[in-house]
């Protein structure tokens, strides 16, 4: 049996690294106030219709859609910003407090064509902010962003800007972007044809080489701004030029989801030698009233973690597991027993400590030690119980000395807890 195409294992040897990115990503949302919310998998298909938009890649394409048994259409979750609106006006969060910070962790998924760094089940870590207008909030969550890379030891890193108007600018713009396209018809897909109609702006997303081709010269959101979004826009840039964070204004970004509205980012990193983007996000202050919620203003992105970890595989940013602190050598029945009650305080203590039940002899048992890096090895036997001696060695200096079994446990946590602080300060 294999795995689903497009799906994957991550296994104990990877795992690491990922957790490095979950804690650091974690310990510095909630430093900015953020707080963790855990959303179902499954959602009715038509809260991603509605929030995503209909003529786009993902809807059309690329969602997981079933009907259950009573006949509701139901989706596999392609993105977290829509069940996570959902949830604000559900639980009327806004009624709480009028601005709410969540983050969230978790798989995603698209039906889209597997490659490196992409899956059809895929992780993200997504951020969201309801209840703040100010561009200041823009400005603050592009930092943030860049402030976890670099952290993470992630390099070359800069910031795609763009602004996308609002409904009181958009219309100019689509106005002079289908005018352009009018010219370019004969030359582009069947997709971007029908989305004339249904949804222009869709068509700058097009991923056919040819389209993007003659597409390169459209109008641009910028150029069409009405002054409140310029305005913001500027705030956005200003703010970032002072904290000295590298940005690019990047007219042809426009993202793949419907909701945006004004200031749209994404992070690349030139770790891997060319650019590659690692986060995206942007504003969708229409997003909870189209959802059936009050007017709110709202802002997220998400960071595409498998894409991540791949970076900093690449860079050679993983973690060293912390070694194993004790292996117990037990031999015989009287000494298993011992063995593994020692090894239970321990553990329970935070001392890393196993041992084997098999009954393997002593030369075994000190290659399994030595393949699971363990600093000291308690090697206890019949003699060893009988003289009231176990014997430590320090698999590092090969030094050995012997322990009285009335106080072993604490004595052994005393020893293993100085070397566990040496690890740490080296």
């Amino acid at each position: 049996m294999q795995t689903i195409r497009g799906f994957r294992d991550i296994l104990p040897e990877q795992i690491s690294l990922w957790q490095k990115v979950e804690k650091e990503a974690i310990l510095l949302f909630e430093a900015f106030g953020f707080k963790e919310i855990r959303i179902p998998i499954l959602e009715k298909t038509q809260l991603f219709a509605r929030s995503i938009g209909e003529v786009t890649d993902i809807v059309e394409k690329e969602m997981y859609t079933f009907e259950d048994r009573n006949g509701d259409k139901l989706t596999l979750r392609p993105e977290a910003t829509a069940s996570i609106v959902r949830s604000y006006i559900q639980h009327k969060m806004y009624a709480i407090d009028p601005v709410r910070k969540f983050y969230m962790l978790g798989p995603m998924f698209r039906r889209e064509r597997p490659q490196k760094g992409r899956y059809r089940q895929f992780y993200q870590i997504d951020a969201e902010i309801f209840g703040v207008e100010s561009a200041y909030v823009d400005s603050q969550l592009i930092f943030l962003l860049n402030e976890l890379f670099k952290r993470l030891g992630l390099t070359g890193l800069s910031a795609h800007i763009n602004s996308l108007g609002c409904p009181e600018c958009r219309p100019s713009f689509q106005k002079a972007l289908l005018s352009f396209i009018e010219s370019k018809k004969d030359r582009l897909c069947e997709n971007c044809l029908r989305r004339m109609d249904t949804n222009p702006l869709r068509i700058l997303d097009c991923k056919i080489a040819d389209c993007r081709k003659e597409l390169a010269n459209a109008p641009a959101t910028l150029d069409y701004l009405c002054n409140d979004c310029s305005d913001h826009f500027d705030i956005v840039k200003t703010t970032l030029e002072k904290q000295g964070l590298d940005f690019i204004v990047d007219k042809s970004l426009v993202r793949g989801l419907d909701y945006y509205t004004r200031t749209a980012w994404e992070i690349h990193t030139t770790a891997l030698g060319a650019q590659s983007a690692v986060a995206g996000g942007g504003r969708y202050d229409g997003l909870v009233k189209e959802l059936g919620g009050p007017q709110t203003p709202a802002i997220g992105f998400a960071i595409g973690f498998d894409r991540l970890v791949e970076v900093m595989e690449q860079i050679d940013k993983t973690p060293e597991d912390r070694p194993l602190d004790l292996f117990i050598v037990s031999l015989g029945d009287a000494a298993m027993e011992k063995g593994y009650h020692w090894s239970c305080e321990l553990n329970q203590a935070g001392i890393r400590t196993d041992m084997d039940f098999r009954g393997k002899s002593m030369k075994s048992l000190m290659k399994r030690a030595d393949k699971l890096s363990a600093q000291y090895v308690l090697i206890a036997g019949e003699n060893e119980l009988m003289e009231n001696a176990i014997v430590l060695r320090n698999m590092n200096t090969k030094e050995q000395v012997s322990l009285a079994m009335e106080n072993l446990v604490p004595e052994l946590i005393k020893i293993c807890k100085n070397n566990i602080e040496e690890i740490l300060r080296d």
